[in-house]
C-alpha cells in the first residue's frame, strides 16, 4: 500500500501543470524583476524563469571571431572532458534547486565540439538529469561522424538521445572555418549553413533522432546590410530560430575591429523584418527588458509569415493572459498521457482559456489565409530573436553596485542595472550562491575565471586561434 500511495503521489505531481518547485521559482523571479518590466505580456516569472548557460567549462575555440566575447585567456585553457562534465553537473544541480525543472539551458563556452563525443554526451545527460532542456552552442564546423558519435551509444549503436538541440553560429566575422578561412560575404557561408542543417536531417532519417536548430549571427557595421538576405537564404534550410546579436564591446579587446554603435537596435530589427517579408510583433510577448531582447513568434504559411500573436489585437492579449493563467510554466514536452492530464488540469483551473484559445485559433487561421490554405501547406514555425548585449565598461560599475545592494542615481548606470536585474539569460555560481546575468559573466567574471582555469588546465600546445 505504501508503494501504491507513493506512485499515486508521484503521478499527481507529474500531472500538475506546474511542478511546485517551478511555481516557487517563478514567484521569486517575478518579485526580483524591476517594476518597469512587470508588464501584462512579461513571461519572466510567469511562463519561464529564464534561459541558462554554462560557464568555465570549455572556453577554448578553434575559430577566431571579431568580436569575441571571451577574454584573451580563453584559448589558453585546454578542453578537458572530465572537468566539463563535473562542472556542468554542479551548475545544473544548482539551477534545478533555484529555478525548478523544465528550463532551457545552453551548453556553451568556447567550441562544444572540441569535446570528445562521449564527454559532450555526458554533459548533455547531466543537464537532462537535472531537468534542463539542453542546447549545444557551436560554430557548426564539424562532421557528420562527430554528430553520429554524439547521438548514438557506442556500445549498442542505438540512440542515446531522442532529440538534440543545436545552435549554429555563422557570420562573416568568423575566421578559420574549414574551406572558408576568411569569408568575404554572408552569402559565402550559405553552403556551410546548409551542410549544418543537412547533417541533422540525415541523423533523423537514419536514426530517428529529432532536432531543433537555431542560427546565430553577430551583427556589425560590416554585415548589417546583409541581414535581410541571410534571412531569405536561411528560411527553408531547416532552422527553427534565427537570432541576431548586435555586437558589444565585451571580451577580448584585440578583436574589436569596428565602431559597433554606428547603428541602432531598431535598425537591426528593421533589417530582420525586411528579410522576414512581414511586420513582426515583438510587443506581443516580452521576455525580460525590451532594450535587451525582442522575440517574434510565428510561422510561414507558404510565403506568408503569420505572427503567433498580433500585438495590436486586444483579443490576442486576452488569449495570452488566459493561457498563462491556465498553464503558467507548464512543460508541454511530456509523454502523451502525462501531457493530456496536465492540459486537462490547467483548463479545469481556468476554463476561460478554452474559449479564448478557440478564438485565437480562428484568428491565426484567418491571418494565414484560411483553413484551406493551412490544409494545403502545413505552417513552418520560425522564431525571430534579437539579443543586445551591453558594453563591458557599462556593466562593470553597474554590477559592482548591484552586488553591494546599491542602485545608482546616474542615469546610464541605473539603466544598465535595470537591464541586469531583468536579464533573461543567467549563469549558475554554486560557490557564491548566485545567478549571474550573462553580460556580467562575460564582462566581469570570465577574465578572472579563465586565468584560474589556465592554471588548472594548462594548454600543452599552441592556441588554436589568436588570443
Amino acid at each position: 500500500m505504501a508503494s501504491l500511495a507513493a506512485r499515486l503521489r508521484d503521478l499527481e505531481l507529474r500531472t500538475r501543470p506546474e511542478h511546485p518547485d517551478l511555481t516557487a521559482a517563478l514567484a521569486r523571479r517575478w518579485e526580483e524583476l524591476p517594476a518597469h518590466v512587470k508588464a501584462r505580456n512579461q513571461m519572466l516569472g510567469r511562463r519561464t524563469a529564464g534561459c541558462e548557460g554554462t560557464h568555465g567549462v570549455f572556453p577554448r575555440c578553434n575559430l577566431a571571431c571579431t568580436p569575441c566575447y571571451h577574454s584573451r585567456e580563453a584559448n589558453r585553457v585546454r578542453t578537458d572532458g572530465e572537468h566539463t562534465v563535473v562542472e556542468v553537473e554542479r551548475q545544473m544541480a544548482y539551477l534545478r534547486a533555484e529555478r525548478g525543472p523544465g528550463q532551457n539551458a545552453q551548453l556553451i563556452g568556447g567550441e562544444v565540439t572540441l569535446l570528445e563525443p562521449d564527454d559532450h554526451a555526458g554533459a548533455l545527460q547531466a543537464m537532462i538529469n537535472h531537468g534542463r532542456k539542453p542546447m549545444s552552442m557551436s560554430h557548426g564546423d564539424f562532421d557528420y561522424d562527430y554528430l553520429e558519435a554524439l547521438a548514438l551509444d557506442p556500445a549498442s549503436g542505438r540512440p542515446r538521445f531522442r532529440h538534440l538541440s543545436f545552435a549554429g553560429h555563422f557570420d562573416s566575422m568568423m575566421y578559420g572555418r574549414r574551406g572558408l578561412k576568411a569569408p568575404e560575404s554572408e552569402a559565402a557561408l550559405n553552403p556551410h549553413r546548409a551542410r549544418f542543417c543537412e547533417m541533422f536531417a540525415r541523423l533523423e532519417a537514419e536514426h530517428g533522432v529529432t532536432h531543433y536548430l537555431a542560427h546565430n549571427m553577430t551583427v556589425t557595421p560590416a554585415n548589417v546590410d546583409e541581414v535581410a538576405q541571410v534571412i531569405r537564404d536561411c528560411r527553408e534550410m531547416g532552422f527553427r530560430m534565427l537570432s541576431f546579436q548586435p555586437a558589444a564591446f565585451i571580451g577580448n579587446t584585440s578583436r574589436w575591429k569596428h565602431d559597433y554603435r554606428e547603428f541602432s537596435t531598431d535598425e537591426v530589427w528593421r533589417r530582420i523584418e525586411e528579410g522576414a517579408g512581414a511586420r513582426l510583433h515583438p510587443g506581443a510577448v516580452q521576455i525580460g527588458d525590451l532594450r535587451c531582447n525582442r522575440t517574434a513568434y510565428g510561422a510561414y504559411a507558404g510565403e506568408r509569415y503569420v505572427p503567433l500573436l498580433d500585438e495590436d489585437d486586444e483579443r490576442d492579449a486576452r488569449a495570452l493572459d488566459d493561457f498563462v493563467t491556465a498553464f503558467g510554466g507548464m512543460d508541454f514536452v511530456a509523454p502523451s498521457g502525462i501531457l493530456a492530464a496536465r492540459v486537462a488540469r490547467g483548463l479545469a483551473r481556468h476554463p476561460r482559456a478554452i474559449a479564448s484559445g478557440a478564438g485565437w485559433g480562428r484568428r491565426f487561421a484567418a491571418r494565414a489565409g484560411g483553413l484551406r490554405a493551412l490544409a494545403r501547406q502545413r505552417p513552418q514555425a520560425l522564431t525571430y530573436v534579437m539579443h543586445a548585449f551591453m558594453d563591458a565598461d557599462k556593466v562593470k560599475p553597474a554590477w559592482e553596485l548591484l552586488r553591494r545592494g546599491e542602485l545608482s542615481e546616474e542615469p546610464a548606470v541605473r539603466e544598465t542595472q535595470e537591464r541586469l536585474q531583468a536579464c533573461s539569460y543567467a549563469m549558475a555560481h554554486p560557490d557564491s550562491d548566485e545567478l549571474v546575468p550573462a553580460c556580467a559573466q562575460h564582462s566581469v567574471l570570465d577574465p578572472e575565471e579563465n586565468v584560474r582555469l589556465q592554471e588548472r588546465l594548462p594548454l600543452l600546445e599552441l592556441p588554436l586561434a589568436p588570443g
